[in-house]
């Protein structure tokens, strides 16, 4: 079965930096499950499963723009520190998570006062040539309801 639009797919991966070492990787935990061709993965990774069959592994190397987006010089701004969670002390370099109206955003910090931080919004892997490792370990004809919604149910993919 070749992967096309409106398929729930399931995949393993191991994503890689420029020198070859991994970054993360869902090893050991469930797959990675999304809706094909509804904008729910990255198009570089979407593109490169088009066409693949379960039991396919491969590597692809998409440009930064098709994963993590490009690098934004000069992509800062000054938040509330009480907006930032994942820490409780901040320092320059550190990863934060801050609420936006798109939903949570990776940010990271790049300067800190006692009640305002600056923050770098580009995701900390944009504008980098990633690697990824690619097995896939699923996929089937999505559901009515799963097309309705945009995205993949159950295991690895949206709970209702």
């Amino acid at each position: 079965m070749s992967i096309k639009d409106n398929m729930v797919v399931q995949f393993n991966y191991t994503l890689r930096d420029e020198k070859g070492e991994v970054l993360e990787s869902n090893e050991g935990r469930d797959p990675i499950a999304y809706l094909h061709g509804n904008d729910n993965m990255m198009p570089g990774i979407e593109d490169a499963i088009t066409g693949k069959a379960i039991g396919d592994k491969f590597s692809v190397t998409p440009p930064a723009a098709d994963t993590y987006g490009e690098r934004q010089e000069g992509a800062e701004q000054r938040v509330s520190v009480k907006h930032l969670s994942g820490a409780k002390v901040w320092k320059p370099g550190m990863a934060a998570i801050v609420n936006s109206d798109q939903g949570q955003r990776q940010v990271t910090i790049v300067k800190v006062g006692k009640f305002m931080a600056t923050v770098d919004v580009n995701h900390p892997l944009a504008g980098r040539e990633l690697t990824f490792d690619i097995e896939v370990v699923g996929a089937r004809d999505a559901t009515d309801e799963e097309i309705a919604h945009g995205h993949a149910h159950g295991a690895g993919g949206h709970h209702h």
